[in-house]
């Protein structure tokens, strides 16, 4: 029977994508693994690869396409022995039919083979996870207290979504619930915001079209980046309630520490700035662990590792690739880490692993000429540091007015899970660290 490939969601929080490119064209032969097409989303552009064997039967998607919401259907793949034929009277649909029905689970089923519980989450699939119509298929009956079984990316999907896994079918092996049958879910919940082309931007409260002659102005549609950017902005600064620290620090000895360790390094090795502050910070969160945390409802998340973003320019936009376990590297390896996240970023080549979640992040327009500015915290940090420009100012040592070099930095925090005592104690342990960069070998 054809089976439909759909749209992969690439990243629990993707909505929707542009189908950048096919690599298999009617007729062509696959197996599983072989990369089929390339998707862009407003962050990253990536390969898919085929989940099963056959053969293209048909391509439903043009190259170029954008706003292809996910779990939509993009080709059709025919099985071993079909052919064209097989097409006729074929609608596809968010999935296809499954080979056998699937009896009324009243008891716990049989423990899975370890080949089908390592059997990957698919983005091809023969087994339903939602009608055309975007609906949940009902849940089958369980016995009562009887075990939900869903794979562990399901789990966490649920858990942040705020989805029930007893009310949904899975398509998976034994009715095991799987990516594909929660993104009907998010679909049908009415507190959702619209997925697919339907996502777009909040609108202002005042439109501005209502103030200006068409003739005085151009009219620039928001393309995917700055669509995502506006929504979670916006969900930022009405959900969290920020507040702000701001502090000023020394760099005369960071900057002595940095031209002696530039000169003694390798080829290829060239410390900046940023990258002794991104080191600072993650100190800074382990030594001030009550910072490094998520707020999370009815709980804090309490972050192990101190995984800190830095945020990087685009063309239209800006992306936060993360530096994980930052406190375990030293600054040639932040260094390196750091170049090579930018440059992905900016050639839109960043895994979603690379650039979501995080526990902290460093936004630096000191480059810039930006003396003082804030930083809207990026959900689900529960933090953010705004770097001013370095530069000479005057200071009052021992009642004696002396120049240096000075930084003003600004802390954007939640107030539901950082209060103010608690930012200015992470704030003291990062000032530190800066105007003593050998306190970072300790």
């Amino acid at each position: 029977m054809p089976t439909s490939i759909l749209m992969p969601a690439l990243s629990p929080t993707m909505e929707e994508g542009t189908l950048a490119k096919w690599y298999v064209k009617k007729g062509d032969t696959v197996n599983a693994g072989d990369v089929i097409a390339e998707i862009e989303t407003d962050k990253a552009t990536m390969e898919v690869e085929a989940v099963d064997e056959g053969t293209i039967g048909r391509l439903l998607v043009d190259e170029g396409t954008e706003g292809v919401a996910v779990n939509k259907p993009i080709a059709i793949l025919l099985d071993e022995g079909e052919d064209e034929s097989a097409l006729d009277g074929y609608v596809p649909s968010g999935a296809a039919a499954p080979k056998k029905p699937q009896a009324k689970e009243t008891s716990a089923p049989e423990p899975e083979s370890e080949e089908k519980k390592r059997e990957p989450e698919t983005t091809s699939t023969r087994k339903p996870a939602a009608d055309p119509g975007g609906k949940v298929p009902p849940a089958p009956e369980r016995a009562k207290g009887g075990r939900v079984f869903a794979s562990p990316l399901a789990r966490r999907i649920a858990a942040q979504q705020g989805i029930d896994l007893a009310a949904i079918a899975g398509s998976g092996p034994r009715g095991r619930i799987v990516k594909a049958d929660l993104e009907g879910a998010r679909k049908a919940t009415p507190k959702k915001e619209a997925t697919g082309a339907a996502a777009s931007a909040p609108m202002p409260s005042v439109d501005p079209r209502a103030f200006y002659d068409k003739d005085t102005y151009e009219e620039v549609p928001l393309d995917g980046m700055r669509k995502t950017i506006a929504r979670r902005l916006t969900q930022s600064m009405q959900e969290i309630p920020h507040f702000y620290l701001t502090i000023d620090c020394e760099l005369n000895e960071l900057l002595v520490a940095r031209k002696k360790l530039n000169e003694e390094a390798g080829e290829g090795v060239k410390l900046s700035v940023n990258d002794f502050l991104v080191r600072a910070a993650a100190l800074a969160l382990i030594k001030v662990p009550d910072a490094n945390v998520s707020f999370a409802g009815n709980a804090l998340l309490k972050h192990k590792s101190a995984d800190v973003g830095i945020a990087v320019a685009l063309d239209g936009g800006l992306i936060t690739p993360i530096i994980r376990h930052a406190e375990k590297k030293g600054l040639a390896e932040i260094s390196e880490e750091a170049k090579s996240l930018a440059a992905r970023a900016r050639d839109k080549k960043l895994k979603p692993s690379e650039y979501e979640g995080g526990s902290f992040s460093i936004s630096n327009l000191g480059m810039f000429g930006i003396k003082h500015f804030t930083a809207v915290i990026n959900p689900p940090q529960a933090a953010i540091l705004a770097v001013g420009k370095g530069e000479e100012r005057p200071v009052v040592r021992n009642g004696k007015l002396e120049i240096a070099n000075v930084m003003t930095v600004t802390l954007s925090c939640d107030h539901r899970a950082i209060d103010g005592a608690l930012g200015a104690g992470f704030l003291e342990a990062f000032k530190a660290y800066v105007e003593y960069p050998a306190r970072m070998l300790l």
